[in-house]
């Protein structure tokens, strides 16, 4: 008894190490990051600012009469900013992929499937369910979570000013942002598969164990503001970035999310092979940029696979599970 009592203090103590150094080593290499942006991004970013050159007059006009159009009303400018612009950007680049799953045309799109032998075409009724659950969770999540950000903006300083932020802050503050929405979003996400939570509330994310673009922002209500909308707010919140700034990592990371579960390894786009794997096998990969997924080791089985071989940019028009197959089940 006494032995057992001793290996599971030992075991307690072991894990308590190891999520102690785990946390130690994720802490350094995002504070170094940090201190790496902050060191050099005027050397990094004096070339593109160089490159937007005279351009960045055009854009202040242009934000100058954006401003004047809504005529002070910066709760409404604020809206279109940070909901209208992103949204009308997701459901325009998921149009594109949901005419791909519902016909199974273009080729030129699915002959870059991820999974061969799923969504070809996706199932209608399941389609127009994800649809409705997605809509619902904008209109009645997404869309207070934005006036309530905006009250928090306004606390925090101007989000709507009149001068637009330079170049290289906006790029510095677009890393930062997904830097803390890497952290937040693994570790929220990651605490959704307890067997806890996910029974109740993650679930219903992995109904799609083949996912599509649009499933990316379908979840339960709780995980839709826990995990998908926090760790994108809390960055511009923190920094008490432009509109511009916000509107921007809006759009970009619903763009990104969008790809990630979009199902095609597309020429050009970033590899969705990573979170595809996570739809596939449950307990892999749970990030965004693999940082942390690399540091705790839950994305050691991924790397074992052809998946892991395939995520990486695709500059050909080969689709990678072509040039990179997956190896061929064994008879039994």
């Amino acid at each position: 008894m006494a032995g057992s009592l001793d290996g599971q203090r030992t075991h307690r103590a072991e894990h308590s190490t190891g999520l102690w150094d785990s946390v130690r080593k994720a802490a350094f290499v995002i504070g170094s990051s940090l201190f790496f942006l902050a060191a050099f991004r005027n050397s990094i970013t004096w070339h593109l600012q160089r490159f937007w050159g005279a351009s960045g007059d055009f854009w202040q006009m242009q934000w100058t009469k954006v401003h004047a159009l809504f005529g002070g009303r910066e709760w409404a400018l604020f809206f279109v900013g940070t909901m209208l612009v992103p949204t009308v950007s997701f459901w325009l680049l998921n149009a594109l992929f949901l005419i791909a799953d519902a016909t199974g045309k273009p080729s030129f799109i699915t002959r870059y499937r991820i999974q061969q032998d799923k969504n070809n075409p996706v199932d209608p009724v399941r389609l127009r369910q994800a649809i409705r659950k997605v809509l619902r969770n904008q209109l009645f999540l997404s869309v207070p979570m934005v006036l309530v950000t905006y009250a928090l903006m306004q606390w925090r300083g101007t989000p709507c000013s009149l001068e637009l932020p330079t170049f290289h802050w906006v790029m510095l503050e677009l890393a930062v942002c997904g830097l803390l929405e890497e952290i937040l979003f693994y570790y929220s996400h990651r605490l959704f598969h307890h067997p806890a939570f996910y029974k109740h509330i993650h679930k219903i994310h992995h109904e799609w164990t083949a996912p599509i673009g649009v499933v990316s922002l379908y979840a339960h209500p709780v995980e839709h503001v826990v995990s998908n909308m926090l760790p994108a707010l809390i960055g511009p919140i923190f920094l008490g970035s432009h509109l511009t700034t916000t509107s921007l990592w809006f759009t970009i990371a619903l763009l990104v999310t969008t790809i990630s579960h979009c199902g095609y390894h597309l020429p050009f786009l970033p590899s969705p092979e990573f979170h595809d794997f996570h739809h596939l096998k449950f307990n892999q990969c749970f990030g965004v940029l693999g940082v942390l997924d690399r540091l705790h080791g839950t994305d050691s089985a991924f790397r074992q696979t052809k998946a892991y071989d395939r995520h990486v940019l695709l500059l050909g028009l080969t689709p990678l599970t072509e040039s990179i197959p997956d190896q061929p089940k064994k008879k039994e």
